[in-house]
């Protein structure tokens, strides 16, 4: 028979997941990065058998993860067409908008033009501006923040604006007070970033600790995106984790917080739970922030495994006319020189309850072909990028 809507689309984004080098690699000095393949190497094998049986290593075979001879779901790799591998132009070109220049970056920390506005705004001294790891700078400058109150101000190899500062020194709602001001500085062309990041911790010298109440401040989509159309449509766009600050809110009708991956999938079950008609989305950022930045590919393996366990639970909870799709939106090979994103390939598996095995899809030249994929299961109506692949979702017959 022929392919059929479903009621509801899962769509998992599992940040810097990636599944090897892309084919323009060599313009991002990432030639050699394949995150899932290098990181099974460091972890002799990694444990994942339900990523397996969903036709994982049917893409490209990673070591631990058999390769299964009828997969359930469909799988490819997609390429990105936008110029950048960072959140941002991902997640925005997975809904339909490609970026043609990327996002500006500041290897050599921000212009002192931009920190004394910011000085003058916050009312506060500027610690830092430099390109740093989050728990490193924290670590070295959290002494001196604590005794002057300055604000600790970092950037990376992403285009981003981050600001640090103990939850006792100053208070959340004022932190995030300043980075709303952050965000409008940076709405400049000189120093337009991508995302402006509330990055609070708390704990003493030697013990610092990074919490749950990072909040991102990111650049409105210069367009309208797939979920613009769902919601337009009066289809539910349920957002969970940081999928809301990404996409600065545009298209969203419901929005869930998560503290932690496993926090997430905590979420994201209670989701399948409910009555609804459209899209839940999904980012789960502990597999970049915690550990593909950090380098640290033993944890990544482990978040990786975590991960596969609770998959059980959304197959469970998977209803005959939902189809789950799980992606990523860039690479963060762990063992890759220096500590920004890299250039790859993300893996995608499609399943449904409805398939009797998948199949393997032709490779996608875009990240947009999910969103248009998206957009013509529910029938509204998509001009932007992108190329559907619902026809190739073939409901066999018992």
């Amino acid at each position: 028979m022929e392919s059929s809507q479903y009621k509801r689309i899962h769509l998992i984004v599992l940040d810097s997941v990636g599944i090897g080098e892309a084919p323009d690699a060599k313009d991002f000095d990432d030639i050699g990065a394949d995150t899932l393949g290098h990181i099974a190497e460091k972890m002799n094998g990694l444990h994942m058998p339900n990523m397996g049986k969903l036709g994982l290593s049917n893409i490209k075979e990673i070591k631990g993860i058999e390769k299964v001879e009828k997969p359930l779901a469909y799988y490819t790799k997609m390429q990105e067409a936008s110029r950048g591998k960072d959140t941002l132009t991902g997640h925005w070109e997975i809904m339909g908008l490609i970026t043609s220049h990327p996002f500006k970056v500041f290897p050599n920390g921000f212009p002192e033009l931009l920190i004394t506005r910011l000085e003058e705004a916050s009312g506060r001294s500027v610690i830092g501006n430099i390109p740093a790891s989050g728990t490193e700078i924290i670590e070295r400058l959290g002494p001196e923040h604590m005794k002057t109150g300055a604000l600790i101000v970092y950037t990376s190899a992403d285009s981003v604006l981050q600001i640090a500062a103990h939850e006792e020194v100053i208070p959340l709602e004022e932190l995030y007070s300043i980075c709303e001001k952050a965000r409008e500085l940076t709405l400049d062309e000189e120093f337009k970033v991508g995302r402006v990041i509330a990055r609070p911790f708390i704990g003493s010298p030697g013990n610092f600790q990074r919490t749950a109440n990072r909040h991102d401040y990111a650049l409105k989509p210069f367009d309208r995106t797939v979920m613009n159309e769902l919601s337009s449509n009066n289809f539910d766009v349920i957002a969970i984790g940081k999928i809301h600050d990404i996409y600065d809110g545009e298209g969203i009708t419901e929005s869930v917080r998560t503290e932690s991956n496993m926090d997430g999938m905590d979420k994201l079950i209670r989701v399948m739970e409910k009555d609804f008609n459209g899209l839940s989305f999904i980012n789960l950022v502990d597999f970049d922030a915690k550990f593909g930045h950090r380098r640290d590919p033993e944890g990544y393996g482990g978040a990786l495994e975590q991960f596969d366990e609770r998959l059980s639970a959304v197959f469970e909870r998977m209803q005959e006319d939902d189809l789950l799709i799980i992606t990523a939106d860039h690479g963060n090979d762990p063992t890759h020189h220096g500590t920004d994103h890299t250039r790859e390939y993300v893996p995608l598996l499609v399943y449904s309850k409805r398939f009797n095995g998948g199949k393997e899809l032709p490779i996608r030249k875009t990240f947009a072909d999910v969103g248009a994929t998206i957009a013509h299961n529910f029938g509204v109506n998509w001009k932007g990028a992108g190329d559907s692949f619902l026809p190739n979702l073939i409901v066999e017959d018992e």
